[in-house]
């Protein structure tokens, strides 16, 4: 298989993956789902509590105004909280609220549930070609981000 073949083959079964994992964990979640932008920004704030909208925007490689909106609606939802920073009351620090924090985790732990039970079902050279393959998708990941943050 040619690099292009390779590179198209691989794109496509790992957007694949995620999408087939997204719908699973959807399925059973009791909350109606988060649109990509809106679970995007609250794992960034999760991660980076206190990031303000200027930056999350560029973090996520958004405009500041698609993210103001994101804020609004997360916050109209009880999932972010805003506060005024002390240094500089024309800045906001984003704060993820416990009901946020419960849902993310749930998340998380469901689709590692639903991932190990697929990947259990995998014979033993099937789970040890995975292992091998962790360390290359590594350094995939990280030529991409720095690719990302060159730009």
């Amino acid at each position: 298989m040619g690099t292009e073949d390779l590179s198209d083959a691989f794109a496509g079964v790992i957007a694949g993956l995620n999408r087939l994992i997204r719908r699973r964990v959807r399925r059973q979640m009791a909350v109606p789902p988060l649109r990509g932008a809106q679970a995007e920004l609250l794992r960034l704030v999760e991660s980076s509590p206190g990031i303000s909208v200027s930056a999350a925007a560029k973090e996520l490689y958004l405009a500041g105004n698609s993210v103001s909106t994101l804020v609004n609606q997360l916050t109209a939802a009880g999932l972010l909280r805003r506060e005024t920073r002390s240094d500089d009351r024309r800045s906001a620090r984003l704060l993820p609220t416990p009901q946020a924090e419960a849902r993310l985790r749930a998340w998380q732990e469901r689709r590692a549930a639903i991932v190990r039970e697929h990947v259990e079902l995998l014979g033993e050279d099937d789970r040890a070609a995975l292992a091998a393959a962790l360390p290359v998708l590594r350094r995939l990941a990280d030529s991409l981000r720095e690719e990302v943050t060159a730009e």
